[in-house]
């Protein structure tokens, strides 16, 4: 018999990430289902953030005691559940209606923090309502600085733990499957237009309740009427800004009292600078593969800049996360945590939030029974020895060092 997975529309069904994805595929119009899985120009750099993890092999260890295991962790000296969140991701409006506050709601349930898009169609008044939440914000340094004043002091009111500034998104990277998708901007062609309406259960969920989803965080950055996912697009477009620098970051240091987080740092040159201006937290981030085609992958960039900054400076990285064992890796080679994105997408697709839950929980399992697997009973015993590649493992040590 074919192997095949798991074709019905039940993510309780759904074994790891690749199930969810495939049934989130199946659930969303094509454009939209685009938008959450491409990258930049031939997706080298996509496929290298999935390939990266297949060389880096373990070496278990075995009549080890591993009867009780525990998966916790701290970022910033507050306690995780597991050693992963929910990273930023924008439009979740397209996926589900009011799919970031689902999402929200998904790592409350499993105790890890979630960081909302600047991009959001939830606002972050309602994410910090939400009792027990544990919400981070992300933000750009659009060329309006005042609106970035204006949402940093939203932050301070709600008194959020920590800011998440992206900073590799200056200059947008060349999405080409996804353009293929409009006859011209913010247009759908016919075939896209189609199959929309071929996807009745999509347009009641999303665009029959409110209407096309509309921003809930850019506020003042745009113009009366131009809310909407489909009219700020361009104007969003209009304020990225190809001068930001470190003195950016200095600035917006000045006006926030919280944990700084800079994502998107992937070079050791860059490490220093983190130290220099005082932020709290970098992402290690080649933005899911959508920015800089031809990039190494943030796994292969890891150790050596936790290297630079242990101790100092806590370090997350992201992109191409879809098993237990990809997390455990990363925390091998010296992660404080991972910033989940696509793979609590595919669940938020498939399922809302008890679907992003299901992903959240697949995840919690492969790295419970991959911990146990080792030969160790929390994340303090993975040491370097469990990893057999000889490169691998010497990064690893060095770190240690």
């Amino acid at each position: 018999m074919q192997r095949r997975l798991y074709p019905g529309r039940d993510f309780r069904r759904a074994q790891n990430i690749d199930e969810l994805r495939e049934m989130a595929r199946r659930r969303l119009p094509n454009f939209s289902f685009e938008y959450v899985e491409g990258g930049a120009d031939d997706e080298v750099t996509l496929r290298r953030n999935r390939s990266v993890f297949e060389g880096i092999t373990l070496q278990p260890r075995t009549l080890v005691d591993v009867g009780q295991r525990d998966l916790g962790c701290h970022f910033f000296e507050r306690p995780s559940s597991m050693p992963c969140l929910i990273g930023p991701t924008g439009f979740n409006g397209l996926l589900t209606d009011r799919g970031d506050w689902h999402l929200a709601q998904a790592a409350t349930r499993a105790g890890i923090p979630f960081v909302l898009s600047n991009a959001s169609t939830v606002a972050i008044e309602e994410i910090a309502a939400i009792d027990g939440v544990r919400a981070w914000m992300q933000i750009y340094l659009y060329r309006t600085r005042q609106h970035v004043a204006d949402l940093v002091a939203r932050c301070k009111a709600l008194e959020l733990e920590a800011i998440v500034v992206t900073t590799d998104s200056a200059i947008l990277g060349n999405r080409e499957w996804d353009r293929r998708n409009y006859s011209r901007p913010l247009k759908l062609d016919l075939r896209n237009a189609l199959d929309v309406a071929a996807h009745p259960g999509w347009v009641w969920d999303v665009l029959v309740p409110h209407g096309v989803p509309r921003f809930k965080n850019l506020g003042n950055l745009l113009k009366p009427g131009q809310d909407s996912v489909k009219g700020a697009a361009s104007a969003i477009g209009q304020e990225l800004d190809a001068t930001l620098s470190w003195q950016d970051i200095a600035w917006l240091r000045d006006l926030w009292p919280g944990k700084l987080i800079v994502k998107g740092l992937m070079h050791p040159d860059d490490a220093p600078q983190a130290l220099k201006y005082g932020v709290d937290g970098v992402v290690l981030s080649n933005h899911g593969g959508r920015q800089l085609d031809g990039a190494v992958s943030a796994m292969e960039v890891l150790p050596g800049i936790v290297r630079q900054l242990k101790g100092r400076v806590s370090v997350f990285l992201d992109g191409g996360f879809r098993r237990g064992t990809d997390i455990l890796k990363a925390r091998l080679l010296g992660a404080d945590g991972v910033f989940l994105g696509r793979a609590g997408l595919y669940g938020l697709a498939a399922g809302k939030g008890p679907g992003a839950s299901h992903a959240i929980e697949i995840l919690r399992s492969e790295m419970d029974r991959s911990l146990g697997l080792l030969g160790c009973s929390s994340l303090e015993e993975l040491t370097p020895d469990l990893i057999h590649d000889p490169v691998w493992r010497g990064l690893a040590e060095a770190i240690r060092r």
